[in-house]
């Protein structure tokens, strides 16, 4: 049987639209919270155990994934890991719909990265009142040190997001951006395959 209301619900959360907690109240199933505490509190020697628990955890998961706890999300099942991704400690994913991770990911201590944001007036905040949009971010990106995501924002292939930058817009591929809000400041090029080498 069909349930109208959660699907109407579901329809006005793909649109940005500004949704309740109490609306979307049936979603708790899709939390993953028994299974990140256990994640956070296995020892470092458990890695088929770690393994197990991330492809519980969430909705996909690459190759050769690195994720050192502790971490935390949301839902933990909306988030999506390419391979060879590497994740350093304090990652936050508020994962209320969608965040996708390319292939070779890496993403530096204490990043959060979130899909949902609050209306700017207050009366509209009553039962924690928000709006979630995706997040994706493309493959070989790097993120540095205290970055925070921000809802619906795509990071182009192989960019670099400077530490303590707040990432309101897309970033086009093959470019650094730093700074709140984030700007590209300029783009990656061969002359980056010769900087900090032995070389002289």
């Amino acid at each position: 049987m069909r349930d109208t209301h959660n699907e109407e619900v579901l329809a006005r959360i793909a649109e940005g639209l500004v949704y309740s907690e109490s609306e979307a109240a049936f979603q708790a199933p899709l939390r993953r919270a028994e299974e990140i505490f256990e994640y956070n509190h296995t020892p470092p020697s458990a890695v088929e155990r770690r393994r197990s628990l991330l492809l519980a955890i969430f909705g996909s998961v690459g190759e050769r994934t690195v994720l050192l706890p502790p971490f935390n999300a949301g839902f933990g099942s909306n988030v999506h890991l390419g391979d060879d991704f590497f994740g350093n400690v304090n990652l936050t994913f508020v994962d209320d719909v969608s965040i996708r991770i390319g292939h070779g990911v890496m993403i530096a201590p204490s990043v959060t990265l979130t899909t949902t944001g609050h209306p700017v007036h207050p009366s509209r905040r009553v039962d924690f009142g928000r709006f979630s949009e995706p997040i994706v971010v493309e493959d070989k990106v790097w993120i540095g040190s205290n970055v925070v995501v921000l809802p619906g924002v795509r990071i182009g292939y192989g960019s670099v997001i400077g530490a303590g930058s707040v990432v309101s817009r897309n970033i086009p591929p093959m470019t650094v951006a730093l700074g709140t809000p984030c700007r590209v400041v300029r783009q990656i090029t061969d002359e980056d395959l010769t900087t900090r080498t032995a070389d002289r």
